[in-house]
Protein backbone atom coordinates (compact mmCIF):
# COMPACT_ATOMS: atom_id res chain seq x y z
CA UNK A 1 0.00 0.00 0.00
CA UNK A 2 1.51 3.33 -1.11
CA UNK A 3 1.45 6.43 1.06
CA UNK A 4 -1.74 8.12 -0.15
CA UNK A 5 -0.28 11.61 0.19
CA UNK A 6 2.21 10.82 -2.55
CA UNK A 7 -0.65 10.18 -4.98
CA UNK A 8 -2.77 13.24 -4.30
CA UNK A 9 -2.64 16.54 -6.21
CA UNK A 10 -0.83 19.61 -4.94
CA UNK A 11 -1.99 21.88 -3.54
CA UNK A 12 -4.06 19.55 -1.42
CA UNK A 13 -7.54 20.58 -0.31
CA UNK A 14 -8.88 18.75 2.75
CA UNK A 15 -12.26 18.64 4.50
CA UNK A 16 -11.53 19.41 8.16
CA UNK A 17 -12.62 17.19 11.04
CA UNK A 18 -15.50 18.87 12.89
CA UNK A 19 -17.10 17.13 15.84
CA UNK A 20 -20.76 16.20 15.34
CA UNK A 21 -20.61 17.66 11.82
CA UNK A 22 -18.34 15.79 9.42
CA UNK A 23 -19.84 12.35 10.00
CA UNK A 24 -20.20 9.73 7.27
CA UNK A 25 -23.53 11.25 6.16
CA UNK A 26 -22.28 14.80 5.64
CA UNK A 27 -19.08 13.56 4.02
CA UNK A 28 -21.14 11.62 1.48
CA UNK A 29 -23.32 14.64 0.75
CA UNK A 30 -20.22 16.78 0.17
CA UNK A 31 -18.82 14.00 -2.00
CA UNK A 32 -21.94 14.08 -4.16
CA UNK A 33 -21.60 17.85 -4.58
CA UNK A 34 -17.84 18.33 -4.92
CA UNK A 35 -15.43 15.98 -3.12
CA UNK A 36 -12.28 17.26 -1.44
CA UNK A 37 -8.90 15.73 -2.23
CA UNK A 38 -8.89 14.14 1.21
CA UNK A 39 -11.51 13.50 3.90
CA UNK A 40 -10.99 13.47 7.67
CA UNK A 41 -13.32 11.76 10.12
CA UNK A 42 -14.65 13.42 13.23
CA UNK A 43 -12.15 13.10 16.08
CA UNK A 44 -12.55 9.88 18.06
CA UNK A 45 -11.43 9.32 21.63
CA UNK A 46 -9.08 6.33 21.86
CA UNK A 47 -9.76 5.83 25.56
CA UNK A 48 -13.50 5.60 24.92
CA UNK A 49 -12.89 3.22 22.01
CA UNK A 50 -10.93 0.92 24.33
CA UNK A 51 -13.70 0.92 26.95
CA UNK A 52 -17.22 -0.45 27.33
CA UNK A 53 -18.36 2.75 25.57
CA UNK A 54 -16.73 1.62 22.32
CA UNK A 55 -19.97 1.36 20.35
CA UNK A 56 -20.93 4.96 21.05
CA UNK A 57 -17.60 6.53 20.11
CA UNK A 58 -17.08 4.26 17.09
CA UNK A 59 -19.77 6.28 15.27
CA UNK A 60 -17.08 8.91 14.85
CA UNK A 61 -15.11 6.68 12.47
CA UNK A 62 -17.96 5.06 10.55
CA UNK A 63 -17.19 5.31 6.84
CA UNK A 64 -18.08 3.91 3.45
CA UNK A 65 -15.95 3.15 0.42
CA UNK A 66 -17.12 6.30 -1.37
CA UNK A 67 -15.47 8.53 1.27
CA UNK A 68 -12.00 8.07 -0.09
CA UNK A 69 -9.21 8.75 0.54
CA UNK A 70 -9.88 9.23 4.25
CA UNK A 71 -7.84 9.80 7.40
CA UNK A 72 -9.11 8.92 10.88
CA UNK A 73 -8.46 11.58 13.50
CA UNK A 74 -7.99 10.41 17.09
CA UNK A 75 -7.36 11.95 20.49
CA UNK A 76 -7.04 10.80 24.08
CA UNK A 77 -4.80 10.38 27.08
CA UNK A 78 -3.43 6.84 27.22
CA UNK A 79 -0.57 6.12 24.76
CA UNK A 80 -1.26 2.38 24.91
CA UNK A 81 -4.79 2.99 23.68
CA UNK A 82 -3.35 4.91 20.73
CA UNK A 83 -1.24 1.84 19.99
CA UNK A 84 -4.23 -0.51 19.97
CA UNK A 85 -6.53 1.83 18.07
CA UNK A 86 -3.90 2.54 15.42
CA UNK A 87 -3.72 -1.16 14.63
CA UNK A 88 -7.46 -1.44 14.26
CA UNK A 89 -7.80 1.67 12.10
CA UNK A 90 -5.01 0.54 9.81
CA UNK A 91 -6.69 -2.83 9.34
CA UNK A 92 -10.06 -1.15 8.73
CA UNK A 93 -8.64 0.42 5.59
CA UNK A 94 -8.08 4.02 6.62
CA UNK A 95 -5.48 5.80 4.50
CA UNK A 96 -3.94 7.50 7.48
CA UNK A 97 -4.19 8.41 11.15
CA UNK A 98 -4.08 11.96 12.44
CA UNK A 99 -3.51 12.86 16.09
CA UNK A 100 -5.51 15.82 17.39
CA UNK A 101 -3.12 18.03 19.32
CA UNK A 102 -5.05 21.22 18.67
CA UNK A 103 -8.56 21.14 20.11
CA UNK A 104 -8.69 23.91 22.77
CA UNK A 105 -11.96 22.98 24.49
CA UNK A 106 -11.43 23.16 28.26
CA UNK A 107 -13.31 19.95 29.07
CA UNK A 108 -10.72 18.17 26.90
CA UNK A 109 -7.55 20.08 27.75
CA UNK A 110 -8.10 19.85 31.53
CA UNK A 111 -7.36 16.12 31.17
CA UNK A 112 -4.07 16.81 29.42
CA UNK A 113 -5.36 16.04 25.92
CA UNK A 114 -5.23 17.78 22.53
CA UNK A 115 -3.81 21.33 22.75
CA UNK A 116 -2.69 20.68 26.35
CA UNK A 117 0.02 18.48 24.81
CA UNK A 118 1.71 21.65 23.52
CA UNK A 119 3.03 22.03 27.07
CA UNK A 120 3.90 18.34 27.41
CA UNK A 121 6.32 17.29 24.68
CA UNK A 122 7.30 14.08 26.48
CA UNK A 123 3.70 12.87 26.48
CA UNK A 124 3.17 14.06 22.91
CA UNK A 125 6.21 12.10 21.75
CA UNK A 126 5.05 8.97 23.55
CA UNK A 127 1.64 9.26 21.87
CA UNK A 128 3.18 9.76 18.41
CA UNK A 129 5.62 6.87 18.91
CA UNK A 130 2.96 4.43 20.14
CA UNK A 131 0.62 5.38 17.31
CA UNK A 132 3.41 4.74 14.82
CA UNK A 133 4.21 1.43 16.57
CA UNK A 134 0.59 0.39 16.17
CA UNK A 135 0.60 1.19 12.46
CA UNK A 136 3.91 -0.61 11.94
CA UNK A 137 2.61 -3.66 13.78
CA UNK A 138 0.09 -4.19 10.96
CA UNK A 139 2.61 -3.77 8.16
CA UNK A 140 0.30 -1.22 6.54
CA UNK A 141 1.98 1.81 4.98
CA UNK A 142 -0.58 4.41 5.99
CA UNK A 143 0.21 8.01 6.85
CA UNK A 144 0.77 9.51 10.27
CA UNK A 145 0.06 13.19 10.83
CA UNK A 146 -0.66 15.70 13.58
CA UNK A 147 -3.10 18.61 13.60
CA UNK A 148 -2.23 21.32 16.08
CA UNK A 149 -2.33 25.07 16.78
CA UNK A 150 0.47 27.62 16.65
CA UNK A 151 0.90 27.46 20.44
CA UNK A 152 -0.91 28.04 23.71
CA UNK A 153 -0.96 31.86 23.56
CA UNK A 154 1.29 32.85 20.66
CA UNK A 155 3.50 31.18 18.08
CA UNK A 156 5.54 28.55 19.93
CA UNK A 157 8.44 27.79 17.60
CA UNK A 158 9.85 25.16 19.97
CA UNK A 159 6.58 23.21 19.68
CA UNK A 160 6.60 23.42 15.88
CA UNK A 161 10.27 22.37 15.85
CA UNK A 162 9.46 19.44 18.10
CA UNK A 163 6.67 18.20 15.82
CA UNK A 164 8.80 18.62 12.71
CA UNK A 165 11.38 16.39 14.37
CA UNK A 166 8.92 13.50 14.68
CA UNK A 167 9.17 12.27 11.08
CA UNK A 168 5.50 12.95 10.34
CA UNK A 169 4.05 12.57 6.87
CA UNK A 170 1.98 15.72 7.29
CA UNK A 171 1.65 18.54 9.80
CA UNK A 172 -1.57 20.56 9.82
CA UNK A 173 -1.49 23.91 11.61
CA UNK A 174 -4.61 25.79 12.64
CA UNK A 175 -3.35 29.35 12.48
CA UNK A 176 -4.66 30.37 15.89
CA UNK A 177 -3.41 29.69 19.40
CA UNK A 178 -5.31 27.55 21.87
CA UNK A 179 -6.16 30.72 23.81
CA UNK A 180 -7.52 32.34 20.65
CA UNK A 181 -10.18 29.61 20.30
CA UNK A 182 -12.10 30.97 17.27
CA UNK A 183 -12.51 34.47 18.68
CA UNK A 184 -9.92 36.23 16.52
CA UNK A 185 -8.97 35.99 12.83
CA UNK A 186 -6.53 33.24 11.88
CA UNK A 187 -2.95 34.51 12.12
CA UNK A 188 -1.77 33.58 8.66
CA UNK A 189 1.04 36.16 8.82
CA UNK A 190 2.92 33.69 11.07
CA UNK A 191 2.99 30.97 8.43
CA UNK A 192 6.25 32.23 6.85
CA UNK A 193 8.14 31.40 10.06
CA UNK A 194 6.56 27.95 10.19
CA UNK A 195 7.45 27.23 6.55
CA UNK A 196 11.05 28.25 7.20
CA UNK A 197 11.22 25.79 10.10
CA UNK A 198 9.69 23.02 7.98
CA UNK A 199 12.16 23.62 5.15
CA UNK A 200 15.06 23.56 7.59
CA UNK A 201 14.06 20.63 9.81
CA UNK A 202 11.86 18.30 7.77
CA UNK A 203 11.40 19.31 4.10
CA UNK A 204 9.68 15.98 3.39
CA UNK A 205 6.79 16.73 5.76
CA UNK A 206 3.75 18.12 3.98
CA UNK A 207 2.64 21.37 5.60
CA UNK A 208 -1.07 22.25 5.55
CA UNK A 209 -2.68 25.43 6.85
CA UNK A 210 -6.13 25.81 8.37
CA UNK A 211 -8.24 28.76 9.50
CA UNK A 212 -10.81 31.14 7.95
CA UNK A 213 -10.50 29.80 4.40
CA UNK A 214 -13.82 30.31 2.64
CA UNK A 215 -13.01 29.37 -0.94
CA UNK A 216 -10.61 27.35 -3.08
CA UNK A 217 -9.35 30.54 -4.71
CA UNK A 218 -8.50 32.03 -1.32
CA UNK A 219 -6.75 28.77 -0.43
CA UNK A 220 -4.69 28.84 -3.63
CA UNK A 221 -3.66 32.41 -2.88
CA UNK A 222 -2.41 31.34 0.57
CA UNK A 223 -0.54 28.40 -0.94
CA UNK A 224 1.19 30.71 -3.41
CA UNK A 225 1.93 33.34 -0.78
CA UNK A 226 3.48 31.03 1.81
CA UNK A 227 4.67 28.01 -0.14
CA UNK A 228 2.64 25.44 1.79
CA UNK A 229 1.42 22.12 0.43
CA UNK A 230 -2.27 22.39 1.10
CA UNK A 231 -5.26 23.87 2.82
CA UNK A 232 -7.74 22.36 5.27
CA UNK A 233 -11.22 23.88 5.14
CA UNK A 234 -13.73 23.65 7.99
CA UNK A 235 -16.48 26.18 8.53
CA UNK A 236 -16.27 27.40 4.95
CA UNK A 237 -18.20 24.32 3.91
CA UNK A 238 -21.22 25.61 5.87
CA UNK A 239 -21.61 28.36 3.30
CA UNK A 240 -21.20 26.23 0.19
CA UNK A 241 -21.51 22.44 -0.10
CA UNK A 242 -19.91 22.77 -3.56
CA UNK A 243 -16.90 24.66 -2.18
CA UNK A 244 -14.36 22.07 -3.29
CA UNK A 245 -15.45 22.46 -6.92
CA UNK A 246 -13.69 25.83 -6.98
CA UNK A 247 -16.65 27.26 -8.87
CA UNK A 248 -19.56 29.45 -7.81
CA UNK A 249 -22.14 26.66 -8.02
CA UNK A 250 -24.15 26.94 -4.82
CA UNK A 251 -25.00 30.64 -5.12
CA UNK A 252 -26.67 29.89 -8.45
CA UNK A 253 -28.74 26.94 -7.23
CA UNK A 254 -32.49 27.51 -7.18
CA UNK A 255 -34.56 26.97 -3.99
CA UNK A 256 -35.82 23.60 -5.19
CA UNK A 257 -32.26 22.28 -5.59
CA UNK A 258 -31.21 23.53 -2.15
CA UNK A 259 -34.27 22.07 -0.40
CA UNK A 260 -33.86 18.78 -2.28
CA UNK A 261 -30.26 18.49 -1.10
CA UNK A 262 -31.38 18.82 2.51
CA UNK A 263 -33.98 16.15 1.82
CA UNK A 264 -31.22 13.86 0.54
CA UNK A 265 -29.20 14.55 3.70
CA UNK A 266 -32.15 13.66 5.96
CA UNK A 267 -32.91 10.46 4.04
CA UNK A 268 -29.27 9.40 4.11
CA UNK A 269 -29.09 10.19 7.82
CA UNK A 270 -32.13 8.02 8.49
CA UNK A 271 -30.89 5.08 6.43
CA UNK A 272 -27.38 5.30 7.92
CA UNK A 273 -28.27 5.54 11.59
CA UNK A 274 -31.58 3.61 11.50
CA UNK A 275 -33.20 5.16 14.53
CA UNK A 276 -30.04 5.34 16.66
CA UNK A 277 -30.80 9.00 17.32
CA UNK A 278 -33.97 9.79 19.26
CA UNK A 279 -34.27 13.44 18.17
CA UNK A 280 -33.64 15.51 15.07
CA UNK A 281 -31.04 17.63 16.91
CA UNK A 282 -28.10 16.18 14.90
CA UNK A 283 -29.84 17.39 11.72
CA UNK A 284 -30.70 20.87 12.95
CA UNK A 285 -27.12 22.14 12.68
CA UNK A 286 -27.22 21.47 8.93
CA UNK A 287 -30.52 23.19 8.25
CA UNK A 288 -29.07 26.65 7.63
CA UNK A 289 -26.53 25.25 5.16
CA UNK A 290 -29.26 24.21 2.76
CA UNK A 291 -32.26 26.35 3.68
CA UNK A 292 -30.66 29.70 3.02
CA UNK A 293 -30.35 32.35 0.37
CA UNK A 294 -33.88 32.40 -1.04
CA UNK A 295 -37.24 34.01 -0.29
CA UNK A 296 -39.03 32.26 2.55
CA UNK A 297 -35.91 30.41 3.73
CA UNK A 298 -36.07 31.84 7.26
CA UNK A 299 -39.71 30.80 7.73
CA UNK A 300 -39.04 27.33 6.33
CA UNK A 301 -36.04 26.90 8.64
CA UNK A 302 -38.16 27.79 11.65
CA UNK A 303 -40.68 25.10 10.73
CA UNK A 304 -37.96 22.51 10.17
CA UNK A 305 -36.11 23.33 13.38
CA UNK A 306 -39.30 22.73 15.38
CA UNK A 307 -39.66 19.15 14.10
CA UNK A 308 -39.08 16.20 16.41
CA UNK A 309 -38.89 13.35 13.90
CA UNK A 310 -37.39 12.82 10.46
CA UNK A 311 -40.88 11.97 9.22
CA UNK A 312 -42.03 15.48 10.17
CA UNK A 313 -38.98 16.98 8.49
CA UNK A 314 -39.59 15.13 5.26
CA UNK A 315 -43.29 15.99 5.23
CA UNK A 316 -42.58 19.73 5.54
CA UNK A 317 -39.87 19.54 2.89
CA UNK A 318 -42.14 17.66 0.50
CA UNK A 319 -44.85 20.30 0.95
CA UNK A 320 -42.30 23.05 0.28
CA UNK A 321 -41.13 21.32 -2.90
CA UNK A 322 -44.69 20.87 -4.16
CA UNK A 323 -45.39 24.59 -3.71
CA UNK A 324 -42.31 25.41 -5.80
CA UNK A 325 -43.44 23.06 -8.57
Amino acid sequence: MTNILQQLPKPLFILAPMDDVTDTVFRRIIGQCAPPDLYFTEFMNVDGFCSPGRQKVSKKIKKTDVESPIIAQIWGKNPENYYMVAQELALQGFDGIDINMGCPIKTITKNGCCSALINNEDKAKEIIDRTRDGINKTGMKITLSVKTRIGIKDLDTSWIEFLLGQNLDMLIIHMRSAKDMSKVPARWELMSQIVALRDQISPGTLLVGNGDVMSIEQGKDLVRQYGIDGIMIGRGIFHDPYLFSGRDVWANKDPKSKISLYKSHIELFESTWAGQYKTTAPLNKFCKIYINGFDGAKELREKLMSCRTTEELLEIIENALQKIQ
